[in-house]
């Protein structure tokens, strides 16, 4: 690595003499490459700030009188924002892929809502035209035969019931109206009686959050719920929400057989594990993932509030 840094450095200080000699823009292009490299390396803004200071001190060291100085200084300026501009372009894409993600989020959280109207309204309208079918049907049956009818009926209560929790977890009126953590308990509590699973939630939050963060962290939670069910044969989960200066972290832990999270990336996102870091990382925030074969996981979030 030092013999990488000290490579760098002589070239850039090469190629800032050639520039001062009357490079043009060849040289200016040159500055261009320096900064790619540097950027591929891992180098950052300061690395090469240092580097810029390091040759134009030297070369300001060598001028021979005040105003020499100056104009060299004057010079160097260019080739330095030139050598920054792979810097400010990657910073430029990173900022138009967080533009995309925050749309894409939007946009599915609205076809969420579509959907959850559907089911809560049209599915209603059709099982109550169902239910009045039925009571026509039962007004010239039999009472022993309208006895036969009663499983029915107590069947369409049970998927009226679950099309209503299956409404409600898709985008709960709970979560716009009073918040996250209402929210975290209400789908802990749906998810714990489809699943038989314990589910403790611990925690708050001093007043509302940002829309935006507290809807990624219902789907988050609600995707790491959707994992333990389908993979975990998990008895117990923990759900903790917490906010420590302006982070807010949040985790959700099992009792399961946990994973190979390597094993897991090789074969797939079968997990969801992307999506759920893509919602985070539109946000600016983080997950960590500590798991290992009959040992539990633990989702570790953090996300930033830019209040």
């Amino acid at each position: 690595m030092k013999r990488q840094a000290d490579g760098l450095r002589r070239k850039y200080a090469t190629a800032l003499r050639q520039y001062a000699a009357g490079g043009g823009e060849a040289a200016l292009q040159r500055a261009y490459e320096l900064g790619r490299g540097a950027l591929d390396e891992g180098l950052g803004v300061l690395d090469m700030a240092a580097l810029y200071h390091e040759a134009v001190a030297s070369r300001v060291r060598s001028r021979p009188t005040v105003e020499a100085s100056a104009a060299t200084l004057e010079q160097s300026v260019r080739f330095f924002v030139e050598s920054l501009t792979p810097f400010e372009m990657t910073h430029r894409g990173y900022r138009d892929a967080h533009r995309t993600l925050l749309h894409l989020n939007e946009m599915m959280e609205m076809e969420a809502k579509r959907i959850a109207h559907a089911l809560h309204d049209e599915s209603g309208q059709l099982l109550v035209a169902l239910r009045i079918d039925l009571a026509a049907v039962e007004r010239g049956l039999s009472r022993p035969l309208r006895k036969r009818l009663e499983p029915i009926h107590r069947r369409l209560d049970e998927i009226e019931e679950h099309l209503r929790q299956l409404s409600h977890e898709l985008r709960p009126i709970i979560l716009d109206e009073l918040g996250l953590c209402p929210a975290l308990h209400f789908l802990a509590e749906g998810v714990s009686k489809r699943a038989g699973l314990e589910i403790a939630v611990e925690g708050s939050t001093p007043g509302r959050l940002p829309p935006a963060v507290e809807t990624a962290l219902y789907r988050v939670v609600q995707e790491a719920l959707t994992n333990v069910m389908r993979h975990a044969k998990a008895r117990r989960v923990s759900i903790g929400v917490r906010l420590a200066g302006k982070t807010l972290h949040c985790s959700v832990e099992d009792d399961g057989i946990g994973f190979d999270p390597s094993a897991a990336s090789a074969a797939g996102d079968g997990l969801g594990l992307r999506g759920i870091q893509e919602r985070l990382r539109a946000l600016g925030g983080s997950v960590q993932i500590r798991t290992f074969p009959a040992q539990g996981t633990a989702l570790l979030i953090q996300v930033p509030l830019r209040v």
